[in-house]
């Protein structure tokens, strides 16, 4: 039934069953106490490790919350915790998205963890949370997506392994722990303005006070949450090798007294007036000693947006998850880890939709690829400008064929498809698709 999500590129059920009986045996699938989301997530790690062999890979994780407060009441208590308000009910999920270093384009997802907090869920100090050891806290996640996804990406002989995270990663526990593996690196947004070792001035101020390296142009990716529009900034950027101190409220032998990591500023020269100056300060363990490793560290991180996309398309711009209709918590926690497989094949479409080299099995069946192909001429016109103009069978292709059943116009002067399209491009394919499929009896049943 897993292959049924995938291949059918939805997490919409009714869509996905052929009949009454399919529908009944795929709600059976999730509720089946056999099938975990360990197991699922397992499926999903080993596409991805088939696909980095021999790459130099970023691997992106982050945070985001399933929010089920409205169906309160509807859904079985058990499964449930507190969100990020600490009053509504749902999960937190944390995928690590996996990319080509020197692309950007999306290749899998290495692990996904899942959890919920509990309902009596006390504040920090309450918790004397800073007194925990971090094996004891939520922030372990990203130690834990680390160490998953270094089994998977080195089992899948990747060259190189960038972990990136924000602000929430900065944790001495991980800058002491990842880069002990061979050919694993991390890149992280500091969170604080960390004592250095031997020096009188903190990190933030030493870095500042660097010499300029360089004033560079880069497109910023907007963010809705924080009113940051998408804009051309101009960056000055400064870099500096650093020695970290050990936090005083690790006292452990385990840590080493200091680290030596590298960091680089982005300080926007003249924003816009409405606009606060972007100013980032990232630390990695990658060397950096020159313009030009600063810049890629810093598209390396600006690919971190990747990520957010996967969100939004499982959420209501895209795969809708927080609206499911199963009763049980814990099948929607299944539903929601084959959304993020979905959703990255709608992201390797949108990413792709310019990349000819790029194959459509990367997204489809060989018998989707059939039906795209007898369903592109009837979206075709009559002029040149109202042709497919990417080869066929190519990844673009098939990307222009289900923005085109979106209602994407085609033409090459109109804004090229976005996720929501190509959401909606899949949907409606998916519908022609089971209709091709059934009068063939090519439609194999996965229950």
């Amino acid at each position: 039934m897993y292959e049924a999500f995938v291949k059918h590129q939805s997490v919409n059920i009714r869509q996905i069953s052929k009949d009454r009986a399919e529908q009944i045996a795929n709600y059976r699938f999730l509720g089946n106490e056999n099938v975990t989301v360990s197991e699922l997530t397992k499926s999903i790690s080993e596409h991805c490790q088939q696909q980095v062999s021999g790459l130099h890979v970023l691997a992106i994780s982050d945070t985001s919350e399933i929010n089920l407060e409205n169906h309160r009441g509807r859904l079985k208590e058990q499964g449930l915790g507190l969100v990020g308000n600490n009053q509504d009910v749902g999960f937190f999920i944390h995928p690590t998205l996996v990319l080509n270093a020197e692309t950007g384009f999306p290749l899998g997802l290495s692990t996904v963890q899942i959890w919920t907090r509990a309902m009596d869920h006390a504040d920090k100090k309450e918790r004397k949370y800073k007194q925990q050891p971090i094996e004891s806290k939520e922030s372990y996640k990203w130690l834990g997506s680390a160490e998953k996804s270094i089994y998977s990406l080195d089992g899948g002989d990747a060259r190189m392994v960038t972990h990136i995270g924000d602000r929430e990663s900065d944790l001495y526990e991980e800058w002491a722990t990842v880069p002990k593996q061979q050919n694993h690196h991390l890149l992280i947004r500091a969170c604080q303005n960390r004592c250095l070792w031997n020096k009188s001035e903190l990190l933030y101020e030493y870095l500042a006070s660097q010499p300029l390296e360089g004033t560079y142009s880069l497109k910023v990716q907007g963010d809705t949450r924080t009113g940051r529009r998408t804009r051309e900034a101009f960056l000055a950027v400064r870099f500096a090798p650093v020695d970290i101190q050990r936090p005083a409220s690790l006292k452990t032998a385990d840590y080493p007294t200091h680290l030596r990591i590298y960091a680089v500023e982005v300080r926007e020269i003249q924003p816009p007036i409405d606009q606060e100056p972007i100013l980032w300060r990232l630390l990695t363990t990658h060397e950096v000693m020159s313009p030009e490793k600063a810049l890629q560290i810093v598209q390396w991180y600006c690919w971190r947006w990747r990520i957010e996309q996967l969100f939004a398309t499982i959420k209501l711009a895209g795969l809708d998850i927080e609206s499911s209709q199963l009763e049980s918590p814990e099948a929607i926690k299944k539903l929601t880890v084959m959304a993020l497989s979905v959703a990255v094949r709608t992201l390797q479409m949108v990413e792709g939709r310019e990349s000819p080299h790029l194959s459509a099995s990367l997204a489809f069946s060989d018998e989707q690829l059939q039906c795209l192909s007898e369903i592109e001429p009837t979206l075709e016109g009559n002029t040149t400008k109202q042709q497919n103009p990417y080869p066929q069978l190519s990844l673009p292709w098939a990307t222009w064929i289900i923005a085109r059943l979106a209602g994407w116009s085609g033409y090459r002067s109109q804004r090229p498809p976005g996720m929501p399209t190509i959401t909606r491009g899949l949907q409606r394919f998916e519908t022609i698709f089971i209709g091709w499929i059934l009068p063939n009896s090519r439609l194999m049943c996965t229950r």
